[in-house]
Order: structure tokens, then C-alpha cells, then sequence
């Protein structure tokens, strides 16, 4: 592997070069003293292997005089796989320079955590063989209990709680999973001895040594009944009976899983088949004990557009999350700008931190914390800005899982060393690794490009959901429209769906697209739509022609609103339920106005509308530099109705219009309570009171 010491030391910069003098290729053998007098320095470590990562950390332990890692950490960079070993690994000294840059940045704030507390009581589900076999396995470390399904014999000793039932629910997490099912054979396993007297007792076979009888083959003798008196177990009169227990742990050892999630809960195991059994009784035997995981996300009720006024816009998010870890809330309801807001639950402890559910936010009413987007935005741009200050051109960004796609990349890395047809990760493609893919989403896709990408691609493997690639490709779709839009080629947005190396070395061959000519100065801002808005200027700025608007596909989080003045009654309901403050009135005129900047395009306010006419229109407004948008929108506009007693303006006419036509015809709106209609509140007051005589008690 080719390695360029002065050229490093250059492109890194003197203080992320320092004690960088030397380039060493048999570091973790004969050269192995270097790293010990490196950690006798005390300085902060990178070493540029992961592969030898514990023979360094053991190295580190050994070497007398060297800090330890808790005092002072060792960071692990791999350049190898992910840089020097390709076709045209000569050329990747800007990308080994980029990739030394971002390992020698702070570690992110720490977030908040989430608990879980197992106590190792678990339940097995599943036929009884199976179940037993299972069983004998985990029997020394948990407290079991078995739920047997379908024919198969018991044993005859009872060392384990033992039930029989169809399961009706089962939901919960690690330490506190809630399991429901419901008990119909009329022997009931907790009062059976397992005598087997009823099983000699039954002419007709009915009852096997699973200890359930099978009812088409009773004929009603009840002599199993007689003979099982003294223990009271089978009673052919008594009703179903629905049984729920909690849990630690769940292992299910059905056909189909019971939780048929593509990120089930933590602490619930499915195992179809030998080979899944003993991955998930490996993990079952450790699953005891107190564990934390970070609490991934971070959400802001006030901006959600979820719901307002009992009426529900958004459930981008919720209709994303294939933990079904968020559900709306009616109950969760707050105030905000005189509307009655209700919320979305994230359960923290069913949330596996995918973060798809912050990429498809409009608002940012919900965001990723682990690590946030300003912290992600950094690694970003420290990533592009050293790879073009080493004299790197055309970079593509490859986002990728810290699991399954890193994996893949490193079996590329490695073909291309020993297939002469695979190239490997090109000089120019720029590896960054996230907990999940789905978790960087539009604003830090477009600020990528803002900071000098060419591409921004993100693989995904075999681990994500399907509902993730969805949400990936759509607001890909969006962005790319935008850099379509203002005049830039090529595609620059992609999402590579691989799981195997000959396809991923094909996709990263594809050809760079057009560049900015400026890369950007400004910071990801933790706030998306902030971001989004920096993000804009930078592009619009750089663009050749700016066009007065971009058509964008549906579900985009930018756009306006048409408003069917024909049917709108000017009532402004929508103004109060819109969770952006997008929409507002005139104090001074009856009109309906938009600063189309701040729609989100939850369509809160089409769904609050009585009259239904308000269309969303997905688009991206750029007339007068962008300014347009950032203005106030006359959407409707009507002169007021005038009251008919003092002629003052109190209402819409379309509104008095839709009033008269609805109580009009009835009789007790007739003749001057027809006319009191169409006053205002204080001469309408005065007007019944003047002739009570014309005032019916339930027109009062």
C-alpha cells in the first residue's frame, strides 16, 4: 500500500500532523516499539489499522510508562480496505488524508441513556420438543417457564411451569415484555401430576402425553374426568380462560414470529430453525443483568406537525419507524398559539435509532442525537474540506451502517487486492460511517454537496427495512430535483442497494457529477429547516440561473399553498392549526396570507379546513432571489361583510352566505331574526333586546 508521509503531513495541517515523521508499514510486528514509544508520550493515539486493533490496545496495557485507554483513548482508523487497496490506490493520499481528519475529531456529546433490567425470566413459546430442547440450554442461567403449542410430549417430571394456549398478545422490551394468551383444552397443565392415568383411561386416544386433550376425537366418556378427581386438573366445563404474565425475555419458537417486525424489541428472540436457536440461546444466556443504550432522538412537541384542533396532518414519521416505536397521542396535548396541539409518543425503549423518522420529518420537530446533526455536519465537512486541501477532485460521499455496510466495503477493499476485475473503493469515493444510513437525511445530503461533493450516495444493505429505502428515495428524489433545478448535472444523490461486493464495485464506478465551483463556509445547524435555509442561499449562489420556482414531487417539505377563494368562507381555522406559524391574518384586512418559507406541507391546514379549499402545492419558490418566499403571501382576500344595523365590518360574506343558506329556511330564523343574522354581536344583543316580544327563549 502506497503511502505518501509529506504529502499526509501536508494536507493534515501542523496540528493534526503532529509527531507524524514517520510512515510505517510493519507497525504491529518488527515496528511494534514505535507505537510503544508513541504511548509513552502520553499524546492522544491514532493508529491508521483496525484489523491488529486488540494486539495495539494489548501492546498499550504491556508498555510500561503508557496511559491507559481510559486515561487517554486510542483511536483506530482504517485506510487500508477503505483507501490504499484499489486499482487506483496510488492516487488516494487526498482520501487518506480526509480519513485521518475525521478519526482526530472530538468524540460527540454524550446523550442521554435508556435502562433496561432483566431479572432472566423469560418464556419459551413453541411446540414442546422444541421447547424442552431449548430449554435444557438456558435452564442454568434463566427462570424459565414453557408456553407450549401443538402435539408433542411433555416430560414426566415437572422442573418447569408449564402452560397451553393460544397467544392472543404479546408486546413489551427487554425486562418488561406483557404476554396474553388464551387456555381452552380442559386439562389445565398447572393442577396436572402427569400420572398418565388419563391417558390409559380414554378409550378413544384422545389424549397423548402432551397432556391436552384432542376434542374431534372425545366422545364424551368423562372417564379421564373420574380418574383425575383426586388432582381436579380436567374439567370439560370449564370456560376459556385468558391468562397474561410479564416477562424478561421472549423466545419464540413459532414458524411465523410473533412480533413480525423488521426491528423487533430488544429481549425478544424469534428462532425458526437449529441455526437461530443457538444465535439467539448464545445471547439469552448474557441477557441478564442491567443495560443501557443511548436514547437516539431528540423531539420538540411545540413544532410537530402532527396534529392541532383533534385534527391529524403529519404521520411521516410514524408511518416510517418499523420498531412501531412511536404511535400519535390525543391525550398528549399542550397549547401553542391558541391551538390545541397533540403530539406522537417515542417509546425509547422499542427505538433502535435508525433516525428514519428524522429524515422524513418536515419540521424537525424530531431529530437524531447520537450524533446530532451539527456534530455530523462537522465530520462532513472536515471529511470534503481536507480531501480537497490534499488536491483531491470529484469526491463522492459514501454514507454507510458502522455493521453491515461496513463489512461490505471491506470485502471490496480486500477483492480488489486478490481479483484482478474488482476495483475496489475508488480514490475519490469518501467513506462515512453512521449507526444507521437512514438516519442522515436532506440537509446534511445537500450540505455535502454545499461543502464540494460531487456525489452524495448511501448504501444500504440486507439490514435496513424496505419502508427505509422508501424514505431514503423519496427524499432523495426532492433534493436531486433541487440541484436538477438550478442548472446542476448530473445525479448527484443516490441510494446504492447492494449486499455483495460485485455490485457495490460496479455502482461506485459511476461517473462524477458537476461540482460547485465554491465550496460553502457555513456550520449544520442542530435546527433542520435552519440548515435547509443556509443550505438554499449557498446553492442558489452558485447556480448559473435561478429559476422563479422548482416543481418538487409530492410529500416534499418545501412548498405553498392554493386556496379556492370560491369556497373558502375566510373563516382562518387553518391559521391557528398550521404548526409552523406559516399561515397568518391581517389584523387591519380580512385576508388569508403565507410565508411559504415556513410550510412544511403536513397538510394540517387542508385537513382543518371546513370547506376543503386548500390544495397543497410542492414546489420550491425562488423568484427575486428567494426573497419571495420569505415574504408574506396574500393566498384570499374579500372585503367584510358590514353589519345591516351599524355597518360595521364583522365577518366574511362568504361566511354569512353559508350561515343564511344552513338556517335560513328554518322557521326560527325567519322575518328579523333573519335580519339579526346578519348583524354583529353588540346590535344583534341590542336588537333582542329592543323587541323581546319577537325573541323566542331558544333563539336566546
Amino acid at each position: 500500500m502506497t503511502l505518501d508521509g509529506p504529502a499526509l503531513i501536508k494536507a493534515l495541517g501542523p496540528e493534526k500532523s503532529a509527531g507524524l515523521d514517520c510512515v510505517h508499514t510493519l507497525l504491529c510486528r518488527r515496528e511494534a516499539g514505535s507505537f510503544q514509544r508513541a504511548a509513552k508520550s502520553g499524546d492522544d493515539l491514532l493508529v491508521a489499522c483496525t484489523q491488529e486493533s486488540q494486539l495495539f490496545l494489548q501492546l498499550n496495557e504491556q508498555t510500561a510508562g503508557a496511559l491507559s485507554v481510559g486515561e487517554r483513548p486510542i483511536r483506530f482508523v482504517n485506510i487500508r480496505e477503505t483507501g490504499g487497496w484499489s486499482k487506483d490506490g496510488t492516487q488516494a493520499t487526498p482520501k487518506i488524508a480526509a480519513l485521518l481528519a475525521l478519526a482526530q475529531l472530538p468524540d460527540a456529546a454524550p446523550v442521554p441513556t435508556v435502562s433496561y433490567q432483566s431479572k432472566g425470566r423469560a418464556v419459551i413459546i413453541g411446540a414442546p420438543e422444541r421447547a424442552q430442547q431449548a430449554a435444557a440450554m438456558l435452564a442454568d442461567k434463566l427462570d424459565l417457564s414453557l408456553l407450549v403449542q401443538g402435539p408433542g410430549a411433555l416430560p414426566q417430571t415437572r422442573s418447569l411451569p408449564v402452560h397451553a394456549g393460544e397467544v392472543t398478545q404479546l408486546r413489551g422490551w427487554l425486562g418488561a415484555f406483557e404476554l396474553s394468551w388464551t387456555q381452552r383444552n380442559p386439562i389445565d397443565l398447572d393442577l396436572c401430576t402427569r400420572c398418565n392415568a388419563c391417558v390409559d383411561a380414554c378409550p378413544e386416544g384422545a389424549i397423548d402425553f402432551s397432556y391436552q386433550i384432542d376434542l374431534s376425537k372425545c366422545s364424551s366418556h368423562r372417564d379421564c374426568v373420574k380418574v383425575c378427581a383426586a388432582a381436579g386438573a380436567i374439567d370439560f366445563d370449564r370456560p376459556a380462560r385468558s391468562v397474561t404474565e410479564h416477562f424478561d425475555l421472549v423466545l419464540d419458537l413459532s414458524a411465523a414470529p410473533l412480533i413480525a417486525l423488521h426491528q423487533p424489541p430488544q429481549g425478544y428472540f424469534h428462532a425458526a430453525d437449529d441455526a437461530q436457536l443457538m444465535a439467539a440461546v448464545l445471547q439469552l444466556r448474557e441477557a441478564v443483568g442491567e443495560f443501557e443504550k443511548p436514547k437516539f432522538f431528540n423531539y420538540k412537541q411545540k413544532i410537530c406537525a402532527h396534529s392541532r384542533n383533534e385534527q391529524i396532518g403529519c404521520t411521516a414519521c410514524i408511518d416510517v419507524c418499523s420498531a412501531q416505536a412511536i404511535r400519535s397521542d390525543a391525550s398528549r396535548k399542550g397549547k401553542s398559539g391558541g391551538a390545541t396541539l397533540a403530539g406522537i409518543i417515542v417509546e425509547p425503549h422499542l427505538c433502535v435509532g435508525c433516525g428514519a423518522c428524522t429524515t422524513v420529518c418536515p419540521s424537525g420537530a424530531l431529530s437524531y442525537a447520537t450524533p446530532g446533526p451539527d456534530a455530523q455536519g462537522q465530520r462532513i465537512r472536515t471529511l470534503l474540506s481536507t480531501y480537497a486541501r490534499a488536491g483531491g477532485k470529484d469526491a463522492a460521499l459514501l454514507i454507510h451502517s458502522q455493521s453491515g455496510g461496513a463489512k461490505l466495503i471491506a470485502e471490496l477493499g480486500r477483492a480488489a487486492r486478490t481479483q484482478a476485475t474488482v476495483q475496489g473503493v475508488p480514490a475519490r469515493v469518501l467513506p462515512l460511517d453512521a449507526w444507521h444510513t437512514a438516519s442522515i437525511g436532506m440537509e446534511l445530503w445537500l450540505s455535502a454537496i454545499a461543502y464540494g461533493a460531487s456525489q452524495v450516495w448511501v448504501l444500504m444493505t440486507d439490514e435496513e427495512a424496505p419502508d427505509y429505502r422508501a424514505a431514503v428515495r423519496a427524499q432523495m428524489a426532492t433534493a436531486q430535483a433541487i440541484l436538477s433545478g438550478l442548472g446542476f448535472k448530473g445525479q448527484h444523490l443516490t441510494l446504492i442497494e447492494s449486499s455483495n461486493v460485485a455490485s457495490l464495485d460496479q455502482a461506485l464506478q459511476a461517473k462524477p457529477a458537476q461540482c460547485l465551483a465554491q465550496p460553502a463556509g457555513y456550520r449544520v445547524l442542530a435546527d433542520k429547516r435552519a440548515t435547509l435555509e443556509l443550505c438554499l442561499e449557498h446553492l442558489m449562489a452558485q447556480a448559473a440561473a435561478v429559476p422563479d420556482e422548482i416543481a418538487l414531487p409530492e410529500a416534499s417539505p418545501f412548498g405553498g399553498l392554493i386556496v379556492n377563494a370560491d369556497a373558502c368562507s375566510m373563516c382562518l381555522s387553518c391559521v391557528s392549526a398550521c404548526p409552523a406559524g406559516a399561515l397568518a391574518d391581517n389584523p387591519d384586512k380580512l385576508q388569508l396570507r403565507l410565508i411559504e418559507k415556513n410550510c412544511v406541507q403536513c397538510g394540517l391546514c387542508a385537513s382543518t379546513c371546513p370547506e376543503g379549499a386548500i390544495t397543497l402545492q410542492p414546489r420550491l419558490l425562488l423568484a427575486d432571489g428567494g426573497r419571495q418566499r420569505k415574504q408574506l403571501q396574500v393566498l384570499n382576500e374579500v372585503e367584510p361583510f358590514c353589519c345591516v344595523r351599524c355597518a360595521k365590518p364583522f365577518a366574511s360574506p362568504k361566511a354569512i352566505e353559508l350561515m343564511l343558506a344552513k338556517l335560513g329556511a328554518h322557521p326560527m330564523f325567519q322575518g328579523a331574526a333573519r335580519e339579526r343574522l346578519q348583524m354583529c354581536g353588540d346590535c344583534r344583543v341590542i336588537a333582542m333586546h329592543s323587541n323581546p316580544s319577537e325573541v323566542r327563549i331558544d333563539q336566546l
